[in-house]
């Protein structure tokens, strides 16, 4: 443990403490309890008009493989490890740079209003059309041109995260190798699990079980660091990169209650216990908030606030990958039609619990004992992020439940990284799918085969990675910049075409629409700052991808406006 790390445990347990800790915690909760028992019922029960007797696609397509009925716990786990990654703690740790209350405002307003209902509505959506993903539906919603730059949209989505979450995790196994172990335990004990439960076994027993194994392994890990040694002319961050894909390549073709359901179960419960290691800490240490409640002291070349907090902070908040997930993967795996409230909704508050304690971590005292410290930390846009909630929640953890601070660092690493993989595993069959959508749209039988599809997302994925990042294999990072306002754009276009599907059934479109509306205006607004720098940097690449995304999602909005005028016209005429 470092002096800083020390110094601010030293900090925790002398008892300068604060009660601004506490309250921004129980708003927090008191929000997303009003969402769940509130907003969501409202939403559920007049919105989507959920209907438990309605036959789910994972029942009538029942393969064994990629339609399989689930368990609503299982499934929320699934769906929740897989839309978070390390993004609902990478963004907000990012976001405070400019004040912890417009961090906090946005993921507590943007979980409830508008992250919870584009869930829920995406799972729902797809649903009803044989669980087909949110691009392809969209044919059936807006119009024939529309599916296909949707699709587009998408595929160059999946592309970015897949391959910038092989580099996420790669350097986290080089930074951390006490992260090595458990991670990979975690593949062997999900192994076992999804076994047991296809055989009926107890899921109370089975669960306590994995989670017991799953931390018993970050134990050992954090007493064995693993290393990769230089391979064949290749940086150990390579040689994980190429590893990583390899398995998600054999884990996307898989019978998904394999291995990704009850790894991405598993993982989901350790979030809840990493989550009540947080919060108990936050409550039992009271750690004064050192951050400021909104900094007017950033740097000059700094971003405004307005409108880069709203893609800053994507999951957490709202995120058009939710979308991806939840038509792709989710939906797929429904038992009954009500049980989209549960994983899709009540998956967006486990998102925003942890973008809130992240928030949390990295403002107070565990991170940066004083102000002057936190402004160093916090001195340039992106100088802190998932290193930072690793250092101020270990902090946290060890001060609060006196735990040895290199075992709090190798459980919240091991979050981190486990998250992540998750969400790697997801996007590669993601990717899959969608490629698999081309081969039955365009009719060309061999890219509905799944390895054919799984060597395509792959290999596209290792090309970026290689091709523009050299032997390092950090290609996706050259892209990455993209990531914030084509995913917000993408949410907006997801609640465009769930907006228009009630439109249809006459049902109440606002409770989609004004969100739909107001990141659509978010996420342009800063695609088009975003273009503007790439163009004065001279990134020729990065200008002409936005432009894409930009021009692609102009033309499905007016595909959809003229769905909405027809569909209104035709209301009027019926009342008439």
């Amino acid at each position: 443990m470092g002096e800083g790390g020390r110094a601010r445990q030293e900090r925790l347990v002398s008892g300068e403490m604060d009660l601004d800790s506490a309250l921004l915690v129980f708003f927090g909760l008191a929000a997303g309890a009003f969402g769940w028992f509130v907003y969501s019922r409202f939403i559920a029960a007049r919105v989507f008009q959920l209907d438990p007797r309605f036959i789910t696609p994972a029942h009538q397509k029942d393969d064994g493989v990629d339609f399989v009925p689930t368990n609503k716990y299982i499934l929320w786990g699934h769906h929740f490890t897989s839309v978070a990654g390390a993004a609902p703690i990478v963004g907000p740790a990012i976001a405070v740079y400019w004040g912890w209350v417009p961090a906090v405002l946005w993921v507590c307003f943007g979980t409830i209003f508008f992250a919870g209902v584009h869930d829920m509505g995406a799972i729902w959506a797809s649903n009803r059309h044989s669980g087909r993903s949110i691009g392809s539906l969209s044919q059936d919603v807006v119009g024939k041109r529309t599916r296909s730059l949707f699709m587009i949209v998408i595929f160059l989505l999946l592309l970015m995260v897949n391959a910038v979450f092989g580099v996420v995790i790669a350097q986290a196994f080089v930074n951390t190798p006490s992260a090595v172990f458990p991670a990979w335990a975690a593949i062997a004990v999900a192994l076992v699990i999804g076994q047991l439960v296809h055989r009926k076994f107890s899921l109370t027993i089975l669960s306590i079980v994995g989670v017991a194994a799953l931390y018993f392994s970050i134990f050992v890990g954090s007493q064995l660091p693993l290393e990769l040694p230089e391979t064949l002319g290749l940086p150990p961050q390579a040689s994980w990169i190429l590893i990583l894909f390899a398995y998600a390549a054999v884990a996307s073709m898989l019978p998904i209650w394999v291995l990704l359901q009850p790894r991405d179960y598993i993982n989901g419960l350790q979030l809840f216990v990493g989550l009540a290691l947080l919060y108990g800490a936050v409550l039992l240490t009271l750690p004064e908030i050192t951050a400021p409640p909104i900094n007017f002291d950033t740097s000059s070349d700094g971003p405004s606030m307005l409108p880069l907090l709203f893609v800053t902070i994507a999951c957490g908040a709202v995120s058009g990958f939710h979308g991806i997930v939840a038509s792709g993967t989710t939906s797929k795996q429904l038992d009954k039609e009500t049980d989209a409230r549960f994983v899709g909704y009540f998956g967006a508050l486990g998102e925003g619990a942890l973008a809130l304690i992240t928030i949390v971590a990295v403002s107070s005292a565990s991170f940066a004992a004083t102000p002057e410290l936190w402004h160093q930390a916090y001195e340039k846009f992106g100088s802190a992020g998932a290193n930072a909630f690793i250092e101020g929640g270990a902090a946290l953890i060890s001060g609060g439940w006196n735990l040895p601070f290199s075992l709090a660092q190798s459980i919240l690493a091991t979050m981190v990284v486990l998250f992540a993989g998750t969400t790697m595993d997801t996007g590669v069959r993601l990717q899959r799918y969608i490629i698999e959508e081309w081969g039955v749209i365009y009719q060309i039988p061999w890219l509905t085969r799944p390895v054919v599809a799984t060597a395509i997302a792959v290999g596209s994925c290792l090309l970026l990675a290689f091709g523009a990042g050299g032997s390092s294999g950090s290609g996706g990072l050259v892209i990455w910049p993209l990531f914030g306002s084509a995913n917000q754009i993408l949410a907006g276009l997801t609640l465009m075409v769930i907006s228009l599907m009630l439109l249809r059934l006459g049902r109440p479109i606002r409770y989609t629409f004004v969100p739909m509306i107001l990141v659509l205006a978010l996420s342009f607004w800063a695609a088009t700052l975003k273009l503007v720098d790439f163009y004065r940097e001279g990134n020729v690449l990065l200008v002409c991808i936005d432009l894409a995304v930009l021009v692609t999602s102009v033309l499905v909005m007016l595909e959809a406006a003229s769905g909405f005028m027809t569909e209104r016209r035709k209301l009027q005429e019926k009342s008439v």
